[in-house]
Formats: C-alpha cells, sequence, structure tokens
C-alpha cells in the first residue's frame, strides 16, 4: 500500500493552488524538457527499481516538474549533493546512464558520525543491488573537510535537496556554497531545494527547525558568486504552517511525533519548499 494516503489526498489540492502559479526570473521560460530526456525520464520514474514508497513522494516532490525547471539534459554531467538514502539517485542515475554522467557527492566517509558510515553502507548496497540502473554512478565524497567534489569546473548541473539546514546547523553553509560554484563550468546550473521558513520569522543561524528563508539562501549563494535565475513553485505547500512541534520532521516523511496527531500532519503533506535555479556567470 503507497505511504501517506492522506497527505496524497492532500497534495492534489495543493497541485490544483500552485499549478498556475508563476516562475519568477529571466530564463522563466525554460522549463521544457527535450523529447529524449523527457522520454529517459518517464521510464525512471515508472521503474520498477523505484519502491512504492518512494513514487508515492513524488505528488510532493514533483520530480520530473522540478528537474525541467533545473534544465536536466541528457549528456551533461550531473553532480547531486548528499543525496542521502538515494531518492533521487533513482530517477537521475538512469536518464543519465548512457548520455551523460551522473556523480553523488555524498557524505565523507572519514566522518566520526556513526550515522554517516551506517547511511553510506546502505547507499552502497543500493547502487549495488541494480546495477542496470546504477553501475556507472560515480561516489564522490562532500563535507567540511573535503570540499572540492569533483574537479573545479567540470559539472553543467549540479543539484541539491533539502540540505542548505544541516550545512548551516554545522556552521558551514557558506563553505559549501562556495564548493558548488567551484564545481560548475562557467553557464553551469545550481538547483535548490530547500524547506521554506516565513519572511516574516528571523533566521535562525542554526536553522533548528529545518526551514529557511528563500531570501537567506539567496542570500548564501550569491556571496558565492551565483546569480539567482529564477524561483519556482513548483513545491510550494500552503498547507504548511511551518510551526510544528518538532519542526520539518513532525510532518511526513519522518512524522516525528509518531502517532500524535498522525492525520493533521499527513493531511497536510510534506513541507512547503522553495524552487531556486542559480547560474555561475560565464565570464
Amino acid at each position: 500500500m503507497p505511504a501517506f494516503p492522506l497527505g496524497r489526498l492532500a497534495a492534489a489540492a495543493v497541485i490544483a493552488l500552485v499549478a498556475a502559479a508563476p516562475v519568477s526570473g529571466p530564463a522563466a521560460a525554460r522549463t521544457e524538457l527535450d523529447a529524449a530526456t523527457a522520454a529517459a525520464l518517464d521510464t525512471a520514474l515508472a521503474g520498477a527499481h523505484r519502491s512504492d514508497q518512494n513514487k508515492a513522494r513524488d505528488v510532493f516532490r514533483h520530480p520530473r516538474e522540478t528537474l525541467a525547471f533545473f534544465g536536466l539534459s541528457q549528456g551533461q554531467t550531473v553532480v547531486e549533493v548528499w543525496p542521502g538514502g538515494g531518492w533521487y539517485t533513482e530517477v537521475l542515475a538512469p536518464v543519465l546512464k548512457e548520455k551523460g554522467r551522473y556523480i553523488a557527492a555524498s557524505w565523507d566517509k572519514d566522518s566520526p558520525a556513526p550515522y554517516v558510515k551506517a547511511g553510506l553502507d546502505r547507499y552502497a548496497a543500493k547502487l549495488g543491488a541494480a546495477p542496470a540502473q546504477y553501475s556507472e554512478v560515480t561516489v564522490t565524497a562532500f563535507g567540511p573537510k573535503k570540499l572540492q567534489m569533483v574537479p573545479p569546473g567540470s559539472a553543467d548541473l549540479v543539484l541539491t535537496f533539502r540540505n542548505v539546514h544541516n550545512w548551516m546547523a554545522d556552521g558551514w553553509a557558506e563553505d559549501a556554497f562556495k564548493a558548488m560554484y567551484a564545481a560548475l563550468k562557467p553557464g553551469g546550473v545550481l538547483g535548490v531545494v530547500e524547506h521554506r521558513a516565513p519572511d516574516s520569522q528571523p533566521q535562525d543561524p542554526k536553522a533548528a527547525s529545518g526551514y529557511v528563508r528563500q531570501d537567506h539562501v539567496v542570500k548564501l549563494a550569491e556571496a558565492a558568486g551565483f546569480k539567482l535565475d529564477a524561483a519556482s513553485e513548483i513545491n510550494a505547500n500552503p498547507r504548511d504552517t511551518r510551526d510544528h512541534p518538532k519542526g520539518v520532521w513532525t510532518l511526513p516523511p519522518t512524522l516525528a511525533l509518531k502517532e500524535q496527531d498522525r492525520d493533521k500532519y499527513l493531511a497536510i503533506g510534506e513541507s512547503d519548499r522553495m524552487t531556486l535555479r542559480f547560474v555561475k556567470p560565464a565570464s
């Protein structure tokens, strides 16, 4: 049975609310996939290598629309920063396997945190279990002591999903953005999705709730040299009040309060998120 059934129903209303939301920025019109990439992406999204639970989250994460907005195209060198359990690896790796290159800039194996080793082991097992999809995946290390995730100027597209708050919590968000800037070719694109805090509230420097103000993310990126190219409401969720007892982890998929008010949080769905496209200037 797919996960989060009530959240899926709620998300239908969310989609209706945001489907017509404008994309802002000078490159707002560049949101269409080319035919070959679109076909490969649709095949990957429907693939049997994806669990029903992961497929159920498509309604919240909008992978097709999000990747189109970021300008995904076969033939690119794409770096995903901190892929975690590999939700987007399932989507990106098959699309880029024959034409292009997918690089997972994962956690630093030398980190003292126990969860890092466990997470890396799970990710390696995932890749090894489905060679038809993942045999060409390159895994590199990224962390505060290993900032060069790929050779400088080698990536066409760098993507990171819901990681900025983690870097803020550990005090190295500025360095992370500088590293992503260094990884990209001139004219390359950085795509960022992050839990969005209300603009009316001061920004917690540690982002303890998991939410980050959109203007703060823009500030971090621009300080590293990026230019904001466009913003989208693809991953917005107006049902998210962003004031939950356990921060963003109160909502699915984590449901930190377990059975307490479970139906309430499933009905809200996953967090309200910003979707931002930045460009490294060509000169």
